[in-house]
C-alpha cells in the first residue's frame, strides 16, 4: 500500500490563486463598507449636534455663541456632546450665525467628504461623499 499524502504543488497553486481572486474582489468592497460607515457615523454626529444646539436654544432662548473651529473647541461649546466618529476621521466645526452650521470634514482616506446641517435643518454633502456610496441624508 504505497498511498500517496499531502498536496502537489498544482493544488496548491490552483487553492492560492482561487483566494488570491476572492481577496481581490472582497477587499476593495470591504474598505468602502467601513468608509460609508465612518461617513455614516459623522452624519450621526452631526445630528446630535444639532440637537444640542436646539436644546440650547430652548432653554436660553438663542443659539450658542463662539465659532468652534476645531472638535476640541466643539466639545467647550456643548459639553455635553462627544463624537462617536475618531478624530482621525473627521473634524467639526460650528458657526454660530445666522442660525448656526455644524460641518464634518473628513480627514485622511475621507478627505474631499464635507457634510453639513444648518437650523433649518438643510442638509448638504459635497461630491467627495458620493465616492463611498450613498450617503444622502
Amino acid at each position: 500500500m504505497n498511498g500517496q499524502r499531502g498536496f502537489t504543488l498544482i493544488e496548491l497553486m490552483v487553492v492560492v490563486a482561487i483566494v488570491a481572486v476572492l481577496a481581490a474582489i472582497a477587499f476593495p468592497n470591504y474598505t468602502r463598507y467601513v468608509q460609508r460607515s465612518k461617513v455614516r457615523t459623522a452624519q450621526a454626529d452631526l445630528q446630535a449636534l444639532a440637537a444640542n444646539a436646539e436644546s440650547h436654544r430652548q432653554r436660553r432662548l438663542a443659539y450658542p455663541q463662539g465659532t468652534a473651529k476645531t472638535t476640541d473647541e466643539l466639545r467647550t461649546v456643548f459639553p455635553g456632546w462627544a463624537p462617536a466618529s475618531k478624530s482621525a476621521d473627521f473634524g467639526f466645526a460650528y458657526a454660530p450665525k445666522p442660525g448656526y452650521t455644524l460641518t464634518a470634514t473628513g480627514t485622511g482616506r475621507l478627505s474631499g467628504c464635507t457634510l453639513a446641517i444648518n437650523a433649518a435643518n438643510v442638509r448638504t454633502a459635497t461630491a467627495g461623499c458620493a465616492a463611498f456610496g450613498d450617503v444622502a441624508w
